[in-house]
């Protein structure tokens, strides 16, 4: 699909002005004043989206999804189902990372695998962490530096659990010896080599992670802790984790505004700092006993209510909120081509009416999957 995008108020994330937006297949090709009828005479078939009057911006990249659902801490029927592609995009999103979780015995890599292939045969950009909760973590090769190194979907190792019962709490140098494997991966690969990290409720917080930077030769930005608003205590942690040059990143959940803008008045590093949805994980509520007594689903839409939210109803400035969903995520999991509005930058875009930011129409690498608010493209079996 060849489409150009008429009088938009482009945000890159930052503002750069309103302007006309050229896309050839998968591709932004131009930002400026376009001619409609040169491109015509080119014999090109153009489809035409006058954004007069709204905001356009890159698509949204979400660092932490359960494609394959997750949870089961409650047994096997409470085990949460698989993502759909209209849950992904009408979200605004359009570059996931998929991760196993609690469960790495009924759930496994290959299946990750296979998700994270069919979902970018339908539309949208993905990639994986490998491994879960676990250390030793599972893995497709065996290795984590070989997953990364030789499958092209992944990235990192992840969500490694950390402060939590239901890690396999493990040693600080287990911990290190993974993170060394995921970051020579990346190396090896032009990759991240990310190793991202569940953090629980435990009492030892992020202390862990301070150590690995202080104590071994882990460069900070190979660290990326997610989970950090589950308590004032541990998100002043991540601000200090931030601030060594961590990546840390907050779930989107109903105070997650009030929680960007403690971070932001208490000093984190709004450059190290992402949002992501859990979406379709399961969020379980155990007593001080460590019993459930309580499991929901984690929703994509969250994520895009909540940064909404940030900017309409906490005014903060729509430049800054927007990098926690787009360049700043990019920059963590080195994806050059994502994140931003450039030419020659990949064509996931979305487009907001200014006033009320309602999510009107969502590219995906140039296709258009959301249509006047209406999902236009769904997967397979939806």
């Amino acid at each position: 699909m060849n489409t150009l995008i008429k009088n938009g108020e482009i945000y890159n994330p930052e503002y750069i002005g309103t302007f006309d937006l050229l896309i050839i297949g998968e591709k932004i090709i131009k930002i400026g004043e376009i001619d409609e009828n040169s491109l015509l005479s080119l014999g090109l078939t153009i489809e035409v989206v006058d954004a007069t009057g709204k905001i356009v911006t890159p698509g949204f990249i979400d660092p932490h999804v359960h494609l394959i659902g997750g949870g089961g801490e409650g047994g096997f029927a409470t085990r949460t189902p698989e993502l759909q592609l209209s849950d992904i995009v009408r979200s605004g999103v359009t570059t996931v990372v998929g991760c196993l979780g609690t469960d790495g015995t009924t759930r496994h890599m290959t299946s990750l695998l296979a998700k994270a292939r069919g979902l970018e045969e339908e539309g949208v950009t993905t990639y994986i962490y490998t491994g879960n909760y676990h250390v030793p973590t599972p893995t497709i090769t065996s290795s984590v530096k070989d997953d990364v190194i030789l499958i092209d979907k992944v990235i990192g190792a992840g969500e490694i659990a950390i402060s939590d019962s239901r890690s396999a709490q493990p040693s600080i140098y287990e911990i290190a010896k993974l993170v060394a494997e995921a970051r020579v991966g990346g190396l090896l690969s032009k990759k991240a080599g990310v190793t991202h990290f569940h953090v629980g409720p435990g009492k030892d917080r992020l202390s862990i992670l301070h150590k690995l930077v202080e104590d071994y030769e882990i460069p900070p930005s190979k660290i990326y802790a997610t989970h950090i608003n589950r308590s004032k205590e541990l998100m002043d942690d991540a601000i200090a984790l931030s601030k060594k040059g961590a990546f840390v990143d907050i779930t989107a959940a109903d105070d997650t505004p009030e929680w960007i803008v403690y971070f932001k008045e208490n000093g984190g590093d709004m450059e190290q700092l992402t949002v992501s949805s859990d979406g379709n994980g399961s969020l379980p509520k155990f007593d001080e006993a460590g019993n459930l007594i309580g499991l929901g689903v984690a929703s994509q839409q969250t994520l895009l209510k909540q940064i909404i939210s940030t900017v309409k109803d906490y005014k903060l400035p729509l430049e800054d909120v927007l990098k926690l969903v787009t360049s700043n995520a990019a920059t963590a999991l080195r994806f050059e081509s994502k994140g931003i509005l450039t030419e020659d930058s990949d064509a996931d875009l979305l487009i907001f009416e200014k006033d009320t930011f309602e999510l009107d129409h969502v590219f995906a690498k140039g296709c258009q999957m959301v249509k006047n608010r209406n999902v236009i493209v769904k997967g397979t079996f939806e």
